[in-house]
């Protein structure tokens, strides 16, 4: 059966939420036979919680399943895009993006969703906690035009500095500090490792710093850094990405496939549909990555303690 045509047989079963309980295998559509796995092509994007989920799905679907995986390093949106012409078969770790679950899920018809990761993502503002010590205050925004001062470097000039990773990454900041009325300018390190490291930095050496953070992150369990309370979210508030005031949306973290990729038979669909751990099984793998371990052993380290887990996930007969 060609692709094309497993394409029509899935069709019925498009329809798959991400919210709730773990989605059904979509290979599952009626007439369709499991096919070997080939050659299978996984977004990588740059974030190591994600660098977790490819070393661990790579892992199974070359030893356990016989595939070929390719890697497409590049971000988000890319991703998007070359899921929708089929040269990217996965994404492993997607933060929300409603717009192009609209445009590519929705619209056109070529993508899936393909269940939850199990991780719980959250974005948000965050201080060293020395600086929350010292100024218990500036944890609220309200507070934060009292403390420009302290954050201003040569980059930022007159303003207080304000630190992000990846400017690829979901962020609001600009248009935050600009609605919020906060006298700060967004500074980008380019990319997570140096905003890890800056955060380090700055609670070592006792620095202001103010910046863009998230879970799950492997850090958090190092340095307990402290949240800033923004205005609350609520549903709908970030819909005009230039007038957002409010804090960022709570993601349950799920993957997406191409449609045709979905509804194959392909063994690896099933593996990745049903791929779902926790922040602290993500979290060991992304902190040995971080360590500089390479992929295969930090991925086998973890299936070696949790074979139980992820022999569920192994299609019968793989």
């Amino acid at each position: 059966m060609t692709r094309r045509a497993v394409l029509a047989a899935g069709a019925a079963l498009l329809a798959i939420s991400a919210c709730g309980s773990p989605a059904p295998d979509l290979v599952a559509a009626p007439g369709v036979r499991p096919t070997d796995c080939g050659t299978v092509t996984l977004a990588e994007n740059p974030w190591v919680g994600y660098a977790a989920n490819l070393a661990v799905i790579s892992y199974l679907a070359r030893n356990e399943l016989g595939c070929q995986v390719e890697v497409r390093a590049e971000a988000e949106a890319e991703s998007w895009q070359h899921l929708a012409d089929g040269t990217v078969d996965a994404i492993l770790e997607n933060w929300g993006h409603d717009d192009l679950k609209k445009k590519y899920i929705d619209n056109e018809k070529v993508a899936v969703e393909a269940g939850l990761t199990g991780n719980r993502g959250a974005i948000g503002w965050y201080v060293p906690p020395w600086l929350a010590e010292e100024h218990p205050d500036i944890t609220n925004w309200r507070n934060l035009n009292k403390y420009t001062d302290l954050f201003r470097t040569d980059e930022s000039g007159s303003q207080g500095q304000f630190l992000a990773g990846d400017p690829s990454y979901v962020t609001n900041d600009k248009a935050l500090i600009k609605n919020l009325g906060l006298d700060f300018k967004v500074v980008y390190l380019g990319d997570e490792d140096k905003l890890i490291e800056a955060f380090r930095a700055a609670e070592r050496d006792r620095e202001p710093m103010i910046g863009y953070f998230y879970s799950p992150q492997w850090l958090l369990s190092e340095i307990e850094l402290v949240n800033i309370k923004l205005p609350a979210y609520t549903p709908g508030c970030d819909a005009d990405p230039d007038a957002v005031r409010c804090d960022y949306q709570p993601y349950d973290l799920d993957k997406i496939q191409n449609r045709e990729f979905a509804y194959s038979g392909s063994p690896a669909a099933t593996l990745i549909q049903r791929f779902r751990w926790s922040d602290a099984d993500q979290n060991q793998v992304a902190r040995d990555l971080n360590a500089g371990v390479e992929p295969d052993e930090a991925a086998k380290r973890w299936l070696d303690a949790n074979e139980k887990t992820w022999r569920a996930w192994v299609p019968t007969g793989s």
